[in-house]
């Protein structure tokens, strides 16, 4: 059994062996770190060496979080980088038969193959996983052998006959996979993938296995094994022999992939707090008859280019000049919550994050490159659109950019589920048979094309958007917005891009954030919007002290709004003008990782065009959500009051965020 000895999160900073990973959490969290994590370099090691030691690292790291590899990958960004951003104390033991002998004693033994094909590292990988053992090539054991390091074989793959991959992993899917884990499957290559995200793997005691969807055969033992994933519950890790056709056949079961191959030290980094520093919005501006532009960075949903490409672009010195969206995995928050948390405590005013397609993990919903309609299950689409809200919310993100294009029941269920969300831009590739236009669904979500959809350089995008800028009339706003290849672009190069587009038309453009993108759109539209957004609308508590803070979109730190005592509390808001309200949205304690106990229980939402006579919108007793989310009858008002009679069971009032949405 693999060992879980949190009770609960909020407990985290006290536990020091064991691994959590409740129900509804995509990856488990990690004992933390106490003290040195003991290092050892990959880079002088072949593929049956770094097996080995990626195997031990998950095994030991599920019980306490003590090994960490020094890999080859971190050339990006440098190898010391992130060890010396989040604080990570490594003791360099550069000798492989001492760094094995110290933990040797912490499995039970190995699961032995020869190297004669490339299949059976991940075969191994797979049976050591289930077994507490480490995966060890035949000549690799008799050296550690005649070393005098002698571990027990607990099960001997050497004499199994298996040459093509099919006959490998039909294998595995008939010894092995009844003990794998059903919410984790890795499909990772067994030539030069062989230490990313196999700690992991050993971990949580997942399958590894590669094959290709593009060969029929190997397509058919494929979906033996990702037809008993479950939409909503299971991800995938790793990469695919090819992009399209794999994650096609993951999006098909409502399972979507994280982007992992070459992402390092996964349990490590999984170990990390995983409270969210969710960073405060900027009011947005004022609505004018504008070009708004909003340009967005790709290849977010790949964990490997945070840890490694996005640092770079991180660092490059036109960051924050203009406002850019950065794409990135909501995925993050498990597996790398002290990545994505250096990002938002280093993130400008001007740096928005989204999520990458099409959600929790990549998506292919539909494939506009081969015409092939992926998802088209709908409990299936329900469940992937709840499980990418969950992680939209804890997140922060309020924008996801989907991989290529929707149908009607997609549209439904991302506005029905993801509640989260302002707005989701679509790759309009080939505009073929004609341009995309502008969907919204429901009233509230908008679905903007990005055109150009994937543009490797900023002439591309100059020419795909010169023509409908120079011939802006100026008699209303016009929203465009537009992808670039962050492999192939940075910051300093879309300054430079707004710069020629500003020529085009001078003082009549305007670059924008993705979040204040789509809230001015809503509001062009006349559909409902977060006011909350607003300059103009301001907060008194018990009508005396500014509270301005619960509009400030982050639900961390300072940003929460705590009583100083316990005891019922009036919050009057101004809205700066009248609008229709039609839903507010409040966010309790619980919803960073606090203990529910502290969300509040009792309280009131009221509107009122004049300050003096209420109209209740809602009320709510004995609440015990993290986030209360209403539809209200359309309500004019001026003014709205939040009266929170009863907070958290110590009676202190919190409020960790609060929007409203209304339209004129």
């Amino acid at each position: 059994m693999l060992p879980n000895k949190h009770t609960d999160w909020a407990h985290y900073k006290t536990v020091t062996e064991g691994m959590y990973w409740p129900d509804g959490q995509v990856l488990p969290s990690f004992s933390r770190i106490d003290g040195e994590l003991d290092a050892i370099t990959l880079g002088c090691y072949n593929d049956d060496v770094k097996v080995t030691l990626a195997g031990l690292q998950g095994m030991v790291n599920r019980g306490k979080t003590r090994i960490y590899l020094n890999g080859t990958n971190g050339r990006q960004e440098g190898s010391n980088t992130w060890p010396e951003r989040l604080g990570l104390k490594r003791r360099d033991m550069n000798d492989l038969f001492s760094f094995v002998k110290k933990y040797a004693g912490e499995v039970d033994g190995v699961v032995l193959y020869s190297a004669r094909n490339p299949h059976f590292r991940n075969l191994a990988s797979t049976a050591a996983n289930i077994h507490n053992a480490i995966p060890m090539e035949q000549s690799l054991y008799d050296t550690f052998h005649d070393r005098g390091i002698e571990l027990p074989v607990v099960l001997d793959l050497t004499k199994v006959h298996a040459k093509t991959p099919v006959e490998v992993y039909t294998y595995l899917y008939e010894n092995l996979w009844k003990d794998c884990s059903r919410r984790v499957f890795v499909s990772l290559s067994p030539v030069g993938h062989t230490s990313f995200v196999r700690d992991m793997a050993a971990a949580v005691g997942s399958a590894v296995v590669w094959l290709d969807a593009r060969i029929e055969e190997e397509k058919v033992m494929l979906d033996k094994f990702l037809c008993e994933l479950k939409a909503g519950e299971s991800i995938i890790l790793g990469w695919w022999p090819e992009e399209r056709s794999g994650i096609g056949s993951g999006t098909r079961y409502g399972v979507s992939t994280i982007p992992s191959d070459f992402y390092e030290n996964s349990t490590v980094h999984a170990s990390l707090s995983h409270v969210m520093h969710i960073p405060p919005v900027p009011k947005k501006p004022e609505l004018e008859n504008k070009i708004y532009l909003s340009f967005f960075m790709s290849d977010g949903d790949n964990v490997q280019y945070c840890q490694h490409q996005m640092s770079v672009l991180w660092g490059n010195k036109s960051r924050g000049q203009v406002p850019l969206n950065w794409t990135v995995s909501p995925g993050l928050a498990d597996i790398g919550p002290g990545l994505l948390n250096y990002y938002f405590d280093t993130a400008t005013t001007n740096d928005c994050f989204s999520s990458g397609p099409s959600g929790l993990g990549y998506a292919l919903i539909y494939d506009e490159h081969n015409k092939v309609l992926n998802l088209t299950d709908e409990d299936k689409t329900d469940a992937y659109t709840k499980f990418s809200n969950q992680y939209l919310t804890k997140n922060g993100m309020r924008v996801i950019t989907v991989w290529d294009q929707l149908r009607e029941m997609h549209y439904k269920y991302y506005e029905k589920n993801c509640r989260a969300l302002y707005g989701v831009t679509l790759e309009d590739w080939f505009q073929n048979p004609k341009p995309l236009e502008l969907h919204v669904e429901n009233h509230r979500l908008p679905f903007m094309p990005n055109r150009p959809a994937y543009a490797e350089n900023t002439d591309d995008m100059y020419k795909m958007l010169e023509k409908t800028i120079r011939d802006y009339d100026g008699k209303k706003p016009l929203f465009l917005a537009a992808q670039g290849v962050t492999w192939s672009l940075s910051p300093e190069n879309i300054e430079k891009l707004a710069e020629r587009f500003d020529k085009l038309q001078p003082g009549k453009i305007e670059v924008l954030r993705a979040d204040h993108f789509f809230t001015l759109l809503n509001e062009a539209n006349g559909d409902p919007f977060n006011l909350a957004l607003s300059k103009k609308v301001s907060v008194k508590v018990n009508d005396k002290t500014s509270a301005d803070v619960i509009f400030s979109g982050s639900t961390y730190g300072d940003n929460i709004w705590t009583a100083d005592s316990a005891g019922s509390r009036t919050f009057d808001i101004y809205l700066g003008g009248t609008y229709r309200i039609s839903r507010y949205v409040l966010k309790h304690a619980g919803v960073n990782e606090e203990n529910s106990d502290k969300n509040n229980r009792d309280f009131t939402v009221s509107a009122s065009t004049d300050g003096e006579n209420w109209t209740v919108l809602d009320e709510r007793h004995d609440c015990r959500d993290d986030i209360t989310d209403v539809d209200v009858s359309k309500t004019a008002a001026k003014y709205v009051r939040l009266t929170v009679s009863k907070g958290g069971d110590d009676g202190v009032v919190r409020i960790a965020d609060m929007e409203l949405y209304g339209e004129i």
